[in-house]
């Protein structure tokens, strides 16, 4: 990739993770995602966030950096906005070609520098709202923003340009194009991409975070905030608004009402759970709610989760498997209290052999999740004609009840 100037003395550095690798080991990513770096240069010079120690990423940031005239050697200060490995990975290398490059982070991010990479000197810790003046009209100010979604997590605000330089909120994945860096240098379609790639990986990566969003939001409201630049996807320089609400609006599922919406996730051992799936998604779509179907353990948790996060109504279809859950499902279940996926609508249909048992383990699973249940319809050995018409009944009920709850359509 090549460097990008963001504007006057401020510049842009990529890397893309490329599609089939998993992001942070679990999240799957098609279509990959970035790893953005940024530097401002006044008198002295700045390097917002670096990047990952692995595959040829130190080398192509460092090419980018020449381009601009950079090298280790006249960098003054390293921001370290997040010290989670994406971003900090390369900073014990990068710092011994410069030992007197100065770090700034947050007063919870020293111990990490100092155990992460085994830095302890030039280590400054920031007071909130603390500013540093780079000279020629380059002053950075940084806040802290915990749980955004590390504890140790700050922002940087370049006051003179109103930039924001976010780190992992505001992000997204999929790979960034050299041509296509900029919010208004997408098309339509790409802008439909990273809405949903934003999405997902917001329910992915920051979801049980969300009440720090929120104390996040509030904090950076009185910014004059002109251009947001994350660590992951796109730069919003035309219309940074767009996702900023979309974060306020994700954040506000937490407690819900999310979108008049339905997620349906089902498993099935030998087809008898199956069976009411179709009846189910016909009673929802007579009441014109919009549903979102998934297979598991076929279809990937990460996108299970940024559906879910959206949807109002949730929809479980399992069987009882030795006196349980059906483990893939509780491994979903289990995901949803990792993420707080809280205050659904929600109903559960399935089959059971010779004793059931789901039903129990899932009321316990999801005590803490906040969920209003329909009654559920559950059945021994293959479903009969009666359980074919409950499904189609609940799928409607369900539906009348998000309506009724969720009071907004999403985009």
């Amino acid at each position: 990739m090549k460097s990008v100037e963001i504007t006057k003395g401020v510049y842009r550095m990529g890397v893309n993770i490329e599609p089939g690798n998993l992001f942070e080991g679990i999240w799957s990513i098609p279509d990959g995602t970035s790893i953005n770096s940024y530097v401002v240069k006044g008198d002295k010079t700045a390097v917002i966030d670096l990047t990952q120690n692995k595959d040829d990423f130190p080398r192509s940031i460092t090419s980018q950096m020449e381009e601009i005239g950079v090298s280790p050697a006249n960098i003054d200060y390293i921001i370290v906005n997040h010290m989670e490995p994406d971003h900090s990975g390369w900073l014990r290398k990068f710092r011994t070609k410069n030992p007197e490059m100065e770090i700034y982070c947050s007063q919870k991010a020293v111990p990490l520098v100092n155990e992460f990479c085994g830095i302890f000197d030039h280590v400054h810790a920031i007071k909130d709202g603390e500013t540093l003046d780079l000279g020629q009209g380059k002053t950075l100010q940084f806040f802290d923003t915990p749980n955004i979604h590390w504890p140790e997590t700050m922002m940087t605000f370049l006051v003179e340009d109103k930039i924001l330089f976010s780190c992992d909120a505001f992000g997204s994945y999929g790979e960034v194009d050299d041509n296509a860096v900029f919010d208004d240098q997408l098309s339509s379609d790409q802008h439909e991409f990273f809405k949903k790639e934003a999405l997902r990986y917001y329910a992915n990566i920051v979801a049980s975070f969300s009440a720090f969003v929120e104390r996040g939001l509030k904090k950076l409201s009185g910014l004059d905030i002109r251009m947001i630049c994350p660590s992951h996807g796109i730069i919003w320089r035309e219309n940074p608004a767009v996702i900023v609400e979309r974060y306020a609006r994700y954040a506000s599922y937490l407690k819900g009402p999310a979108c008049a919406e339905i997620t349906v996730i089902w498993g099935s051992m030998y087809g008898n759970t199956a069976k009411l799936v179709s009846e189910v998604i016909k009673g929802i779509r007579s009441e014109k709610i919009p549903v979102h179907q998934y297979r598991v353990p076929e279809d990937d948790i990460g996108f299970i989760l940024a559906d879910a996060w959206k949807s109002a109504g949730i929809v479980l279809g399992m069987p009882t498997y030795e006196y349980q859950m059906f483990p893939p499902m509780a491994h979903v279940i289990d995901d949803f209290n990792r993420k707080k996926v809280q205050n659904k609508k929600a109903f559960r249909f399935g089959s059971y052999g010779w004793s059931g048992g789901a039903e129990k383990e899932l009321g316990t699973a999801t005590e803490k999740l906040h969920w209003d249940f329909l009654e559920s319809v559950e059945w021994q050995g293959a479903p009969g004609e009666a359980e074919m018409k409950m499904a189609f009944q609940r799928g409607r009920e369900l539906a009348v009840l998000v309506k009724e709850f969720a009071s907004k359509a999403c985009d």
